[in-house]
């Protein structure tokens, strides 16, 4: 692995207190009132522009007026862009174009404006739309396009509409095409090779292949000028690696940073200036080494043309420039700094989110960008001339404040997207001829332009932004002069009133604290946290609180089958009697104790877990085998259990609910635990749905005998000592670690007042007939089983996102999750392609020791596991066709498979592992495909990735399916935000971590009281006459 250790390792908060920045920001905005003047001043002359000139304008920045992103136009046409080009059959073409242009008054958009691409657009989905209305039937849409134009004239309009929106954004479809047409207007000039991030290492080699010929290509035709005024090109990491992240950084270190010194050099050689593109924050650090080791190279030595951007939306921005600076100073370069706003913001919000992290890495508010962008500004003028500034901007505010700041021409450029800002650069160009503007050119076909067409319409075509505000006349100019530091106020106003923290997104519960890899600090810390785990572990069984002898056997770590990870003592038939007994005692106490107080316990609990993280993962990983990303998921649904059920529970185990009536009477209905439930967990979640189910009986007032799968006693012994310490008593929660029969003989003895389960279906099923077999009160049963999950794909599915989301749904945890996708079904149009990307990615899964934590897929719980998915692996050798096999190290580990079937009818049963089944199905053979899962009679998870809403609602009503996911993988449910369960052969429900789940663990009593029985009724008397 290359060595970098000789440079400054790039540090600062990953997701700094937007007050805190602020507060160190705004001090340093105010200028001089005769430098904001001069600024208001030639922002407003530029403004002038931008509204007289509407040849100009009457490109995209019109079209984003016209088609606001708050309209259903304006959604519309985004998602016609981002599928329709790349959908190849007519019939998937009519159903999404009927789906889509229905939704919409494009036509109404032509009368109204006279520029040409967007007349063209509009009149496009205006003659489409005239065909396709929402008060249509489609059947009487098909019934009528013979009279009308026809669907073949709708989709070659509306496909032409899309191609004149891409060909404004998109120089040219090859290098040669955009070289040609860059030739003549005397601009300067930085090419982009539109592509999104690799999956598969073709994919990275087709992308290094391109980025190659593109410096020839630009090298050849630069001409004479030198350096800055050199053409350039943009390089993005991701596209040169499938694995670029931060837990796979040894690879990405011997891997990629060859190619892209490679790329280097080539640049060199024609004196060009070459930019890594800046992607997610969680990739930041990997990209700063990635540059540092680069820039080290000494072939490189004398090259002014290395770059970097950078995203002004970042909180670390500041920092990125700081030691950018320091590297140039140390190895004594001069390099080249491009400042954006940044194009990825919404991703990082989300991304936060479903982290769980303490903070946002970006900021919240668009005018704390601003602030920190000018404050970038100031920061890179001050650093000239080793570092050349590029500003990246269409705001003419912005550009006025560089302007001023800068004091001269000299030492800098400006640059804007093809396609946009042109009024603004035009008028630039006229006050200050002396001043270099570059143009940031999207070179690819319109298949690649599709997610950067998306990306720049969210990112200028806002309302807030000041591409969509600066060209509409009602907008006053002085709303468009106002700083950034006055919008900002203060440090308590930066952050944006309506994001919540992460943490804060699930209130009035806490939600669950989680870790970014990318930030290596915080990783490093727990890994070694991690390392320091190796304390002996054991499991008994506790029966009030006492720890009991047993059967003692070792458990053996699925890692490796010489690794003892501690020793259980199994539980014995008397025993079983004994915990129920005890069970039965404690309830007395622990059914009388309040909700509030319950709920304080679980919370204690909760708490608990997150500071002892470290000790969980490590024996989470030893035990079970779960890779490191599993492990920190795992412990976080734990914890959402845990606060989920006290915050419901707070709720519905309370006062009661009082009930209307007639006066003189009082009724209230109330919850309040059965008694004595079983609960039996598997092995695949042995902390989380273990707990989720003890937390879920506990907080409904029941007491409860644990029975953890017999592969994971350990697991569940320090999450019962926990829960102890935490406060529960030691009556109220019993653990009988053993194997099935110990099981088995819990939900038959006839002093139990329920069971949850979760486990194959099988075992339910034996459960069921063992409670329906007692004499004595009819118990529930609350169970959770698996399935043949399905997904479908359709053609308007973009195959990155598939790629993505189908891996991670079939193979993260070695595929042993019970929603984990089983069977994919894919339009045939799309599926030779799809097939390949999905195999490809899954080529590039790291399968191994879970302890490393670069691995993605870990071991298979244990020999019997492994011995069956071989013996169905050896069945579809023979009887299908197996279009990817991946390598395992060693015995107990399976290797991810993609194998295609020739019908789903072949799989007639769950297979628990990283296997995945394909089928294909033909266009108009949707709802034969809804049919055949329907049949399997499971239903619990479902994926449909389509652009067509029609579609996903047709399946979404067909289909009983207890989880349904749309566009985005199909696993991880989280608690409170997507209750988890099935229904048919996949579970009796109600759905744990949602609000229906507590009360089937309950009984309702309602308590009616004749409040006038001791003679009159006061309240109604007390209420008096209304007239006084």
């Amino acid at each position: 692995m290359l060595d970098n250790s000789a440079l400054p390792v790039f540090s600062a908060p990953y997701a700094a207190d937007d007050g805190d920045l602020a507060a160190a920001l705004l001090p340093t905005a105010r200028l001089s009132p005769e430098r904001e003047a001069r600024i208001d001043a030639s922002a407003t002359r530029l403004i002038a522009a931008i509204r007289a000139d509407h040849d100009r304008l009457g490109g995209v920045e019109e079209m984003l007026r016209e088609f606001a992103l708050s309209t259903k136009e304006g959604v519309a046409l985004m998602v016609l862009a981002e599928a329709l080009l790349r959908v190849p059959d007519a019939l998937t073409a009519d159903q999404f174009i009927e789906d889509k242009l229905g939704q919409g008054d494009f036509e109404h958009h032509a009368t109204r404006s006279g520029a040409l691409l967007v007349n063209a657009s509009a009149w496009a989905l205006g003659i489409s739309a005239r065909v396709v209305h929402t008060s249509e039937t489609p059947q009487g849409i098909l019934a009528s396009l013979s009279k009308r134009i026809g669907a073949p004239a709708v989709r070659a309009a509306t496909r032409a509409a899309m191609r004149l929106m891409g060909n404004h954004f998109v120089l040219g479809e090859t290098i040669a095409a955009a070289l040609q047409r860059a030739q003549g207007g005397g601009a300067r000039y930085s090419f982009d090779m539109l592509g999104e991030g690799a999956r598969t290492q073709a994919d990275a080699d087709r992308y290094f292949a391109s980025y190659a010929a593109a410096i020839d290509a630009i090298g050849r035709s630069a001409g004479t000028a030198r350096l800055p005024a050199r053409p350039g090109i943009s390089v993005k990491l991701s596209a040169l690696h499938p694995r670029f992240e931060a837990l796979s950084r040894a690879r990405v270190m011997d891997e990629l940073v060859p190619r892209v010194i490679e790329l280097a050099r080539q640049a060199k050689s024609y004196d060009l200036n070459l930019t890594l593109d800046a992607e997610e924050a969680d990739r930041l650090e990997l990209s700063l080494e990635v540059f540092a080791a680069v820039l080290r190279d000494p072939s490189l030595a004398g090259w002014d043309g290395f770059g970097l951007a950078v995203q002004a939306y970042q909180k670390r921005a500041l920092a990125v420039i700081d030691h950018a600076a320091d590297l140039a100073q140390r190895l004594d370069r001069r390099l080249m700094l491009r400042l954006v706003k940044g194009a990825y913001w919404d991703s990082e919000i989300k991304r936060a989110q479903e982290r769980g992290l303490a903070d946002y890495p970006v900021f919240t508010r668009k005018a704390m960008t601003d602030l920190n962008y000018l404050a970038c500004v100031r920061r890179l003028l001050g650093l000239r001339p080793q570092i050349y500034p590029q500003f990246a901007t269409h705001n003419a505010l912005t550009v006025a404040s560089i302007l001023e700041l800068a004091g001269d021409s000299d030492g800098f450029e400006l640059q804007r997207l093809h396609g946009m800002g042109e009024a603004l650069y035009a008028r630039l160009r006229q006050d200050h001829p002396a001043l270099p503007c570059r143009i940031y050119a999207p070179v690819g076909g319109h298949r690649d332009l599709l997610a950067y067409l998306v990306r720049r319409l969210l990112e200028n075509g806002a309302n807030s932004s000041f591409v969509a505000l600066a060209g509409d006349d009602r907008v006053p100019v002085a709303n468009l002069l106002r700083r950034p530091a006055d919008i900002v106020g203060d440090a308590a106003r930066a952050r944006h009133p309506k994001i919540p923290l992460p943490r804060e997104l699930v209130r009035p519960r806490l939600n669950s604290g989680g870790f970014e890899f990318g930030d290596r600090a915080t990783v490093q810390a727990l890994l070694a946290e991690i390392a320091a785990q190796t304390q002996p572990v054991s499991a008994t069984p506790l029966i009030d609180g006492v720890a009991s002898g047993g059967v003692g056997r070792p458990v053996i770590s699925p890692i490796d089958s010489t690794t003892v990870v501690g020793e259980v003592f199994e539980a014995t038939p008397d025993q079983v009697a004994q915990a129920i007994t005890a069970a039965r005692r404690g309830f007395v106490t622990w059914s009388r104790t309040p909700a509030d107080a319950r709920a304080a316990i679980l919370l204690c609990a909760a708490t608990l877990l997150e500071q002892r993280r470290a000790q969980f993962v490590a024996l989470l990983q030893r035990e079970a085998g779960k890779t490191l990303e599993d492990c920190l998921s795992e412990v976080r649904e734990a914890v959402d259990f845990c606060r989920y059920y006290a915050s419901e529970g707070r709720r519905l185990f309370g006062e009661g609910e009082t009930m209307p009536g007639p006066t003189g009477e009082s009724n209230v209905l109330s919850l309040r635990g059965r008694g004595v439930f079983v609960a039996i967990s598997p092995w695949n979640f042995p902390l989380a749905i273990f707990l989720g189910q003890i937390s879920a009986a506990l907080m409904a007032g029941n007491t409860v005998v644990a029975k953890p799968a017999e592969q994971t006693p350990l697991i569940a012994a320090l999450a019962v000592r926990l829960l102890h310490e935490a406060g529960v008593p030691n009556s109220a929660l019993q653990l009988l670690p053993g194997a099935g029969a110990i099981g088995a003989s819990l939900a038959a003895h006839s002093d139990i007042d329920g069971v949850v389960f979760t486990g194959s279906g099988e075992v339910a099923r034996a459960i069921n007939r063992a409670l329906a077999a007692k004499d004595g009160p009819i118990v529930p049963l609350i169970a959770e089983t698996g399935g043949i999950n399905a997904m479908i794909v359709d053609a308007t599915a973009l195959p990155e996102q598939v790629a993505d989301d189908v891996v991670t749904s079939a193979f993260r945890s070695a595929g042993q999750r019970c929603s984990a996708l089983r069977l994919l079904f894919v339009q045939d149009d799309v599926a030779d392609r799809m097939i390949e990307t999905i195999a490809g990615s899954a080529r590039e899964l790291s399968v191994g020791d879970p302890r490393d934590p670069a691995t993605q897929l870990g071991p298979v719980i244990d020999a019997d596991a492994a011995a069956r998915l071989e013996t169905h692996i050896a069945r579809m050798k023979r009887e299908a066709r197996v279009h990817f096999a991946g390598h395992a190290p060693g015995p107990g580990y399976v290797a991810p498979h993609l194998i295609e079937l020739a019908g789903a009818d072949q799989l007639h049963d769950e297979v628990f592992g990283p296997i995945l089944h394909v089928v294909r199905y033909a266009a108009d053979q949707f709802d034969a495909v809804l049919q055949s899962i329907a049949r399997s009679g499971y239903g619990l998870t479902l994926g449909l990735h389509s652009r067509v809403d029609a579609m996903i609602a047709r399946a979404i009503e067909r289909l009983p399916i207890g989880n349904v996911y749309v566009n985005r993988n199909m696993i991880g449910a989280v608690v409170g935000v997507q209750p988890f369960g099935g229904s048919g052969l996949s579970g009796t429900g109600p759905k744990a971590g949602g609000p229906h789940y507590l009360p089937r663990f309950a009984i309702e009593q309602t308590v009616s009281i004749n409040t006038a029985a001791a003679g009159g009724n006061a309240a109604l008397l007390s209420e008096g006459d209304e007239d006084g």
